[in-house]
């Protein structure tokens, strides 16, 4: 009969985010990674397999968690804008508190291995996809309930969204200046108003 394992992977996931996140994936070295998830070597081998087992599933999870909640709120809020404003405020937001952001920047650790690793840049793919799609449907909505100005393209639109959500983890690893992210909203946010 095999042991139990001793520890909560979803916790373990979360702190290989912030690891990963920190150190980025070439520069994380296995003895910084297992003292960050506080398991042993075996356990790390046993439960994920190898370093870059484990990044591609904190990277899912993490992305997925994120995702899944911004398609949620594009679908269920009845206003198209403010369902946007909270999504990139909260973004933001998290960009510019120093204990949650290391988590976000494992997806720019992760954008770093997209042209060099096929299984990432699919999962990456899958996820600008279905995120535009939620982007494209919540402002398509807008324009039949008269949010949106029917003159905006909204596949153009909702391309730009996805992709400027994902521009902010970039923006925020390069700046010191958290009201740069606050800026960059309002601006991105002004497009809706068209």
């Amino acid at each position: 009969m095999g042991r139990s394992k001793e520890f909560d992977e979803a916790a373990v996931l979360r702190k290989a985010m912030e690891v990963f996140g920190q150190y980025g994936y070439d520069g994380t070295s296995l003895p910084q990674l297992l003292s960050g998830l506080g398991i042993a070597r075996q356990s790390l081998y046993d439960t994920y397999g190898t370093k870059r087992d484990l990044f591609i599933s904190a990277v899912k999870h993490y992305t997925n968690e994120k995702s899944e909640s911004v398609i949620t709120l594009l679908q269920d809020h009845p206003s198209v804008k403010e369902a946007a404003a909270a999504i990139f405020h909260e973004g933001a937001a998290v960009l510019k508190d120093e204990r949650r952001r290391n988590e976000c920047f494992i997806i720019h650790s992760a954008m770093d291995r997209v042209p060099h690793d096929e299984e990432i840049a699919a999962f990456f793919n899958e996820d600008l996809e279905r995120l535009g799609r939620a982007f494209e449907a919540a402002l398509l909505r807008g324009q039949e309930q008269g949010e949106i100005a029917d003159s905006l393209n909204v596949k153009a639109l909702s391309d730009y969204l996805v992709h400027a959500r994902y521009a902010l983890i970039s923006t925020a690893k390069m700046t010191s200046a958290p009201a740069v992210l606050d800026h960059i909203v309002d601006t991105i946010l002004l497009l809706l108003d068209r």
